[in-house]
């Protein structure tokens, strides 16, 4: 559901789940990657070590999910700020693998 349908059904807009609360149409895992992604660097050791030992995935599955995690509009609604943030900085990392493909220096 949109912001304009939850105004169309309750009268107000919906508002962005506070961090640390369930959003809602987001499975638990998908919540657990979100939380992780806000606060990665507060764990001791490399990152994908830390993905391994909470999401017992391997760190490209792990990046599977969350690309299709900040896809998400239920994403958008639980942390915009976060999710901007990852698709912007996925969108300049495509860029930079663009560029080296086709020998541009940017």
């Amino acid at each position: 559901m949109d912001a304009a349908e939850s105004t169309a059904n309750s009268g107000t807009p919906s508002a962005p789940a506070p961090a640390g609360e369930p959003a809602e149409g987001l499975s638990s895992r998908e919540e657990a990657v979100l939380a992780f992604e806000r606060q990665w660097w507060k764990y001791a050791g490399a990152k994908e070590q830390a993905i391994r030992e909470l999401f017992e995935m391997s760190p490209t599955r792990y990046y599977q999910v969350l690309n299709q995690l900040i896809d998400k509009q239920e994403a958008m609604r639980a942390d915009p700020m976060l999710v901007k943030r990852l698709r912007k900085l996925r969108a300049s990392r495509q860029r930079t693998r663009a560029a080296r493909r086709l020998g541009i220096e940017l």
